[in-house]
């Protein structure tokens, strides 16, 4: 093999290698491994659902709500004419 063949070959190995770089960066990078350990967590995750909700604890949660809302106490003008 020629010395100016073998110069070839290295000039086409580094042209391929800085075409790739971006894919390869994404790939093999710091981001990537970031990335990788982000998804790792997350397939460890899982929905949590409620066993049984029956309307009647929802309704007394909403009467709760209801009730705790109308006794907080309030800066309205009017509301303030009126209890004088």
């Amino acid at each position: 093999m020629s010395p100016f063949a073998v110069v070839l070959l290295i000039a086409a190995a580094f042209v391929l290698a800085a075409a790739e770089w971006p894919r390869l960066q994404r790939k093999l990078g710091t981001d990537a491994r970031s990335k990788r350990a982000r998804e790792k967590r997350k397939r460890q995750w899982r929905v949590v659902r409620p066993e049984s909700e029956s309307g009647s604890e929802s309704d007394e949660f909403a009467r709760a709500v209801e009730r705790d809302l109308a006794a907080l106490p309030t800066t309205d003008d009017r509301d303030a004419e009126q209890k004088r």
